[in-house]
């Protein structure tokens, strides 16, 4: 399936069904009154996060989603059937943005939801109360009212929805860096990879469980280039997809370090993440540098001695033969220990 990460649709919940209008008739009742039911309730229309799904693209497919109306009202007291409420199904991490359109002609938005857990529900229209029967306006002075009330319209809106993925791991790095490579070798995924950049034209995620039944989830970032902050490469495309992992793995292949100062290279995706967002560039790194097995010992040795004097961590690895692979991982999973016990440290503040 195509990865879509923005749509704009428009939802419809249901309108709610007319009241009823009816006298009682019967041979024993020579005075029968006012039997009209209430009319039904129109559907909600509910947005629920999945973790089933990965993309926005079938949003791009059917762009209307309407929930039914409700019953109307009928005779002998009976009450319309309130209709099913219209669950829509959405990527966890979607942004759900209302759309208005003012006076003037332009548009603005506002965040309605933010689908951040598997299950998480928003309703986004309500449905339209039903309409009461006849028997609910009865008076001393009517006793046989011969009208009811109408039902309630439904709400429509026009939505525009956002994903952001969601992950544990980013990986961050230039095109070409072995990224989808790595995420191979670490988990089930089987992004394509070629010796080419920009092989990775969406998002790719991979899980990775350890012993204990815990879940990394890793985000393949699409490699960015110099100026990605203002559209250059995939740019600004796939950055805010970085916004919402926790901690990043920052990846060098080893013919793009500059030998002199091997950990020079980390500096131009640290600024482009600086100027699109400098919370981004706060989040904790992970540095690695990939390929060794393209060195030759003296130069691997070499590297390791440079980067050592730099006083920096660098993990070194071939994510191609999987040599450092399990360093590298044990380290995520000690990071992500790491973050799991501040962030509950925080709640209990």
């Amino acid at each position: 399936m195509k990865f879509v990460d923005e749509a704009t649709i428009k939802v419809i919940s249901g309108n709610g069904g007319n009241g009823c209008a009816s006298l009682r008739r019967a041979a024993n009742l020579p005075k029968g009154g006012p039997d009209g039911g209430d009319g039904g309730k129109g559907g909600d229309v509910i947005f629920r996060g999945s973790s089933r799904l990965m993309s926005l693209y079938d949003f791009r497919l059917k762009r209307k989603y309407a929930a039914k109306n409700g019953q109307a009202g009928m005779g002998r007291d009976r009450y319309g059937r309130a209709a099913e409420d219209l669950i829509v199904d959405l990527p966890v991490g979607t942004l759900v943005f209302g759309i208005t359109e003012n006076e003037d002609g332009s548009t603005s938005e506002e965040l309605i939801a933010d689908l951040t857990g598997d299950g998480t529900e928003i309703v986004v229209c309500q449905g339209g109360k039903g309409g009461r029967g006849n028997l609910h306006f009865k008076s001393s002075v009517n006793r046989t009212p011969r009208y009811a009330e109408p039902g309630f319209p439904g709400e429509e809106k026009h939505i525009r929805l956002e994903l952001k993925i969601l992950a544990d791991v980013g990986l961050l790095g230039l095109p070409s860096a072995g990224k989808s490579t790595f995420i191979a070798q670490v988990s089930a995924a089987r992004p394509k990879i070629a010796a080419y950049p920009f092989t990775t034209l969406v998002p790719n995620l991979g899980v990775i469980e350890n012993e204990h039944f815990q879940r990394l989830v890793i985000a393949d970032i699409p490699g960015l280039i110099e100026g990605a902050h203002e559209g250059r490469g995939l740019g600004i495309q796939f950055l805010k997809h970085v916004e919402r992992t926790r901690f990043l793995v920052h990846i060098l292949a080893a013919e793009d370090v500059n030998r002199d100062n091997p950990v020079d290279g980390y500096a131009m995706l640290n600024q482009e993440l600086t100027e699109y967002n400098e919370e981004m560039a706060e989040k904790p790194q992970i540095k690695v540098i990939n390929k060794i097995d393209t060195l030759t010992e003296e130069d691997l040795a070499d590297l390791k001695a440079k980067v050592a004097a730099s006083g920096e961590t660098v993990f070194f690895i071939s994510a191609l033969t999987g040599e450092g692979v399990d360093a590298l991982l044990a380290e995520m999973w000690k990071q992500l220990e790491v973050m799991n016990q501040a962030e509950a440290a925080e709640q209990t503040d």
